[in-house]
């Protein structure tokens, strides 16, 4: 099955159009530690490609320590190595960790359920990109981001490219705003492992043989809200949502997997707390 994605507070400062709001406004560019954790629930694609929807709960984090400043996206747990500059630009490098859980347990639909489960992938890699900052106010940030992930646990074998763009402001003191597009390309191994029918599978599953192959997977979209509940955007308990729309294609899309027994389109819709200090 999909985990959900792992909706973190973001860290921000305020927007400077509060600064009458009484208290000083914070440093755009203060580096000091910091460390959000984050829980709640999600509704998310039984499978990736299914038409079924699960709840699911999830937890995450984000932080910086030392200067460097680590999250989770999904399953994946990245660290930035390093620091940012007191410049408006600066380079993002660091490590990719994580597991791939697509299909690892029973779903709800029969005749997919039928086929052989698929083990957890253990992914590593690593990101690259580029970060700018106060764009629109100081505390803003655009980053363009590409991240390679690569399985060695002998699951699917493969490796994922993917291209990012994420953009973030608060809105307010309280309120913080986060838009992401991105495209995922996949390997053969990837698509031939979660997406392709055996013979074998298919008398199994009276679904049709299939050979997939790699390429482009989906392209998604996203937003997130977080919004401060006991004191402002660094520091105290937050609520915060989040929602996702990815569209899948090429050979996944064609898959009988998703083609007759689910859907292209697939959304992640995600809630909870946040406390950061």
């Amino acid at each position: 099955m999909v985990r959900p994605l792992l909706f973190a507070a973001l860290l921000a400062g305020a927007s400077p159009v509060f600064a009458q709001a009484g208290a000083p406004l914070p440093d755009p560019n203060d580096q000091s530690d910091t460390f959000t954790i984050a829980a709640g629930g999600a509704l998310i694609p039984d499978y990736e490609g299914s038409d079924d929807s699960e709840f699911m709960p999830f937890a995450a984090i984000r932080g910086r320590v030392s200067g460097f400043e680590f999250y989770m996206r999904e399953t994946h747990l990245y660290v930035d190595l390093l620091r940012q500059p007191s410049s408006g630009m600066d380079f993002d490098f660091g490590p990719i960790v994580g597991v791939r859980l697509n299909r690892t347990g029973s779903v709800e639909d029969d005749f997919v359920d039928a086929l052989p489960e698929r083990d957890m992938a253990f992914e590593v890699g690593a990101f690259a990109g580029i970060s700018f900052h106060g764009l629109t106010n100081p505390y803003d940030e655009l980053s363009l981001r590409l991240d390679f992930k690569h399985d060695i646990g002998g699951a699917h074998g493969s490796s994922i490219i993917s291209p990012n763009i994420d953009f973030g402001t608060p809105l307010s003191r309280r309120t913080y705003l986060g838009l992401s597009a991105g495209l995922d390309f996949v390997g053969d191994g990837w698509a031939d492992y979660y997406y392709s029918v055996s013979p074998a599978d298919s008398i199994a599953s009276l679904l049709p043989v299939y050979e997939a192959e790699g390429g482009m997977k989906n392209w998604r979209l996203g937003a997130l809200i977080n919004q401060s509940i006991t004191g402002d955007l660094t520091g105290g308990f937050s609520i915060f949502a989040g929602a996702n729309y990815s569209h899948l294609s090429g050979d996944i899309a064609d898959s009988p997997i998703v083609d007759l027994r689910g859907q292209r389109s697939q959304w992640q819709l995600a809630a909870g707390l946040a406390y950061t200090w």
